[in-house]
């Protein structure tokens, strides 16, 4: 059953302070509401359960993109459309522009911001992958204090994150260190475009005198969290590429995933896949030109 409007609260304050205010005076009781695109889906099936709610897509605080001569700074009402028209983005980052292009449609893209998919804490989502293998760290803020977390620890378990009453994600920092490194991204759904994943990957890495010297993976869908894939990442350290070194990889992942089935996909594809990706990734790292 539809949700009724009349049964919602929502408010503008207009201003980070203002949004920021709110938030600590009721702790846990105002949903920060940006993009809408998840909130709208709820709405209209009638499982939204937050009932009140603020707006903070008109605070210009959350809508930077600032470059420094070694980060990016990604305020987190950015819109997908920004990063994707953002040249900084794909020069700098280029996993998390081709996850930009993925996610939804170009209407969605307009109106869903990089925060509310992190926020939103899906397993599925398109951006964390790609944040997870550039060591992204996010910035949190409250009326009361400023503090940044390695994104790496913000997904505390489905559905659960790091983030704290009275909290809004204030911005996603990047460091630019990853020029001339080895990207990889593949994502499986049901369609080519439009679709949520049934797999995510995103990968970059770099090799020195046919060794891996440096590897960061982030894999989404297969776990109750997007996930680092850290034990397959540090046994690879310092080894070449093999085929047993990969056949090892792929024993590895059946340890670090958990995925489920559901009404997009089943365990054993998603084990299979997952699997078959990594060892593709591997494959086309093994055979990078790149100079390190």
């Amino acid at each position: 059953m539809r949700s009724h409007p009349a049964e919602y609260e929502f408010v503008s304050p207009g201003s980070l302070a203002g949004v920021l205010a709110l938030l600590q005076s009721e702790p846990g009781e105002w949903l920060p509401v940006a993009g809408g695109t998840e909130i709208m889906v709820q709405f209209s099936a009638g499982r939204l359960a937050a009932h009140r709610l603020v707006n903070i897509w008109n605070v210009d605080e959350l809508r930077q993109i600032t470059e420094t001569e070694t980060s990016l700074i990604i305020g987190g009402g950015c819109t997908f459309t920004q990063l994707r028209e953002c040249a900084a983005v794909p020069m700098h980052f280029p996993l998390l522009a081709q996850a930009a292009s993925w996610t939804g449609s170009i209407a969605n893209q307009n109106r869903a911001t990089i925060a509310g998919n992190i926020v939103n804490a899906s397993p599925a989502a398109d951006s964390p992958p790609a944040l997870l293998a550039y060591d992204a760290e996010l910035e949190l803020i409250s009326s009361n204090r400023t503090r940044r977390i390695p994104y790496i620890n913000f997904h505390l378990g489905y559905k659960k994150t790091a983030l704290l009453p009275g909290e809004l994600l204030l911005a996603i920092h990047l460091q630019k260190r990853f020029k001339g490194w080895f990207t990889y991204a593949q994502k499986t759904g049901a369609r080519n475009a439009q679709a949520i994943s049934k797999i995510c990957i995103a990968g970059v890495g770099r090799l020195r005198e046919g060794r891996v010297e440096a590897l960061q993976i982030g894999i989404g869908a297969v776990a109750p969290t997007p996930l680092r894939l850290q034990k397959i990442e540090n046994a690879l350290m310092g080894t070449s590429l093999t085929e047993n070194s990969i056949a090892g990889a792929r024993s590895l992942l059946a340890e670090e995933i958990a995925p489920i089935n559901d009404i997009r996909s089943s365990s054993d594809y998603r084990r299979s896949v997952a699997a078959n990706l990594l060892e593709d990734l591997l494959r086309n790292l093994a055979a990078w030109k790149g100079v390190a």
